[in-house]
């Protein structure tokens, strides 16, 4: 049976895999956990979490220089693209080129596989960014928390695709993680929703069923296009995800 000090050190390590994988901060190497990347999973939200409160200190930081709100906002999600390498915009535009430009599920995933951009994937950058800007630009300071908020509640939704929804591929970075066990999902989800508690039971209320809506969305689709998720479907779900909480922000708060 493993003692405290044991998962305490398994619990670190789980959250610098986490940081290691879905960001781009110079940190040591991190090591693929003895059980498993699937597992290690519900730090997810935390690796989302930092990467929101970097965000949120070039809001603050922007506002106090005098910035205005529109390049404040645009400074962040530049900041945040590239924190995380622009790893889950990335996942978005190869669904939308895969999704948009296939006629078949093979042809999805070999255009989603191409490295290449196409039409439907900088439409579909152009929308999320455009949304996620012109969002955080309305709320002012409101947004140095809906950041918060948006980047963990995000990536605590990709544990549950996961675990819903089977590997669309044999190989691949989501098959080759594996699935998640129940309470790694039920611990993701929990820190997610514990983060949109920052604004009050009521915004929970109001976007808890927003986010599930996104996830069961993102989850229909990939499989009726492309019979499961892959890294890029989780990519896209936490694109959605992220600007389905600064949305609800805007009209919850404004």
């Amino acid at each position: 049976m493993a003692g405290p000090r044991s998962t305490l050190v398994t619990a670190l390590r789980d959250v610098a895999a986490c940081l290691g994988f879905y960001t781009r901060l110079p940190l040591p190497a991190f090591e693929m956990p003895a059980h498993g990347f699937a597992a290690a999973q519900w730090a997810a939200p935390l690796a989302g979490l930092v990467v929101g409160a970097i965000c949120s200190a070039v809001l603050i930081g922007a506002a106090m220089l005098g910035l205005p709100a529109t390049i404040a906002a645009a400074l962040a999600l530049a900041v945040g693209t590239l924190v995380t390498g622009g790893l889950h915009e990335d996942g978005l535009a190869d669904v939308a080129d895969g999704f948009g430009g296939g006629s078949t599920r093979e042809k999805k995933l070999a255009i989603m596989k191409d490295s290449r951009i196409g039409s439907y994937g900088v439409a579909a950058l152009i929308l999320s960014f455009l949304m996620r800007w012109t969002a955080l630009s309305s709320l002012g300071l409101v947004a140095v928390p809906a950041l918060l908020m948006a980047h963990t509640a995000s990536r605590a939704l990709m544990p549950a695709l996961m675990r819903l929804s089977p590997a669309a591929r044999e190989n691949g970075l989501s098959a080759g993680a594996g699935r998640p066990e129940t309470a790694t999902v039920l611990v993701a989800l929990a820190i997610g929703g514990a983060l949109l508690f920052i604004s009050g039971p009521g915004f929970v209320l109001v976007t808890a069923p927003l986010l599930l809506l996104a996830l069961f969305f993102i989850k229909r689709l990939a499989e009726k296009q492309i019979g499961g998720q892959t890294g890029d479907v989780l990519g896209a779900l936490q694109q959605l995800a992220e600007t389905t909480v600064l949305i609800a922000a805007v009209a919850y708060f404004i």
